[in-house]
């Protein structure tokens, strides 16, 4: 078992460094690019939800105030990756792409009486697409055609550690202090059908690093003997962060670099400050139904302006500068539901538990930020999921488990054609398989004692 968990640690490490995009979408132009639900095994496969949820055999790293649940002698490991299959539409192009992602590692455990900690690391956000246009024709430039291509990467990630503190019976605190960095590159080329036209590109790209600081907070009431509700909340700070961004204007000829501009914006971003509650109502052992709502203001997070297209001179749309209204406020609505039939019995699928969930999220994306384009973007998914017993024991409580979860996700993102100068939207359907281990060792037993 030691080797084993030293096999994942290890695996997980390189993993996150070395993969972490498990993307490959135009979605992902947009901000910092595809953003990572802070959902484990045991809660993907319903919504996500998680604010109310509290046990000491999960890691939630979605509210530290959880992490108080860990009993005396219980020691977690959490990972998980997943495998998708999308399908995306942006105007008459369309293609499916298959991913495999890592997605979490996480290391639970008891540090003195009623304080859990717990240490992990994750992607943030992921940065991934390819695509080009169809050529059109150039005004006043008879039999001549323009195309154009875009290519992106990056993402964040981030190295978090956290701790969970019960002061009394029913109520417990906590924080998530974490280390953010990452970067992104995105790259467009216009070029034309005729030999001794010039093409030109531009390239925005940024590297960050930075700190984020989530405190969480979580009370029981107790209905009955068997019935209980839990009521959770978060709040994660906003804050500047200190780096540049850059965007690299080229004019090229068919051997060389013919012109180049570099522009620069010192402390181009911001995070968003962000609020999430939830309910939590549990019967005994065997059901538990959640929903919560999240608000990340990230509309009042300034960003460097998203123009991607080409102008002449110094007007006003071709200064790159960052500015507040790139992004839009996100909110997210999710629920879900879990069951044991009987935790008890000796049948593996009596002691599994079944999940199932949904949410409903606006995007932060706004892939027109001249605001000529009036709809929304939004994303909505379906989830259904399963946890079980790796190991055959007389009790499901202190069993290792492997959660297996298939998610159904939808997105639609409005944006203004360049070619048409009409509104057009970039969808996307995908569907995903999530596979999480989870561990449960009892390392600090005393063994003298018995």
């Amino acid at each position: 078992m030691k080797k084993l968990l030293f096999a994942i640690i290890l695996l997980s490490v390189t993993a996150s460094v070395n993969a972490q995009n498990g993307v490959n979408t135009p979605y992902s132009r947009y901000g910092f690019g595809i953003m990572s639900e802070r959902a484990m095994g045991f809660n993907k496969g319903m919504g996500g939800v998680a604010q109310g949820f509290r046990n000491g055999q999960e890691i939630n790293v979605a509210n530290p105030a959880s992490y108080s649940a860990v009993d005396s002698l219980t020691a977690l490991f959490d990972i998980g990756i997943s495998l998708q299959n999308g399908n995306y539409k942006m105007g008459n192009l369309q293609q499916n792409r298959r991913n495999t992602s890592f997605d979490y590692f996480a290391f639970h455990f008891r540090a003195a009486k009623n304080v859990g900690m717990t240490a992990g690391i994750m992607p943030i956000t992921n940065t991934k697409y390819s695509f080009a246009s169809s050529s059109e024709p150039v005004e006043g430039r008879e039999g001549v055609t323009s195309s154009y291509s875009f290519n992106g990467d990056g993402g964040l990630r981030e190295v978090f550690l956290g701790a969970g503190w019960r002061p009394v019976s029913l109520l417990s605190i906590g924080v998530n202090a974490s280390y953010l960095w990452g970067d992104y590159t995105h790259n467009m080329t216009m070029s034309f059908s005729e030999a001794t036209a010039f093409s030109m590109s531009r390239i925005y790209s940024a590297n960050i690093s930075t700190y984020n600081l989530q405190g969480g907070i979580q009370y029981i009431q107790n209905l009955t003997q068997k019935d209980r509700i839990v009521v959770g909340a978060t709040y994660t700070l906003g804050h500047n962060v200190d780096n540049n961004a850059y965007r690299d204007t080229r004019t090229l000829n068919s051997t060389s670099i013919e012109a180049q501009a570099i522009d620069t914006i010192k402390n181009a971003f911001q995070l968003p400050h962000s609020i999430a509650a939830g309910i939590t109502y549990y019967h005994s052992d065997r059901l538990r139904i959640g929903a919560d709502f999240e608000l990340q203001k990230w509309g009042d997070c300034k960003f460097p302006n998203q123009q991607t297209g080409y102008t002449s001179g110094t007007s006003a749309s071709d200064i790159y500068q960052a500015t507040t209204g790139q992004l839009y406020d996100r909110t997210k609505i999710s629920a879900g539901i879990d069951w044991i039939p009987n935790p008890l019995a000796n049948g593996l699928f009596s002691k599994s538990t079944y999940k199932i969930g949904g949410y409903y999220s606006n995007s932060y994306a706004k892939a027109d930020p001249t605001g000529t384009v009036t709809d929304k973007p939004y994303e909505f998914g379906l989830s259904a999921g399963i946890s079980m017993p790796i190991v055959n024991r007389n009790i499901w409580y202190n069993s290792p488990k492997i959660n297996v979860s298939v998610q159904w996700v939808h997105t639609n993102i409005p944006y203004l054609s360049a070619s048409t100068l009409r509104q057009d939207a970039l969808t996307e359907n995908y569907f995903k398989l999530c596979i999480g281990v989870t561990f449960s060792e009892r390392w600090f037993y005393k063994w003298k004692v018995q």
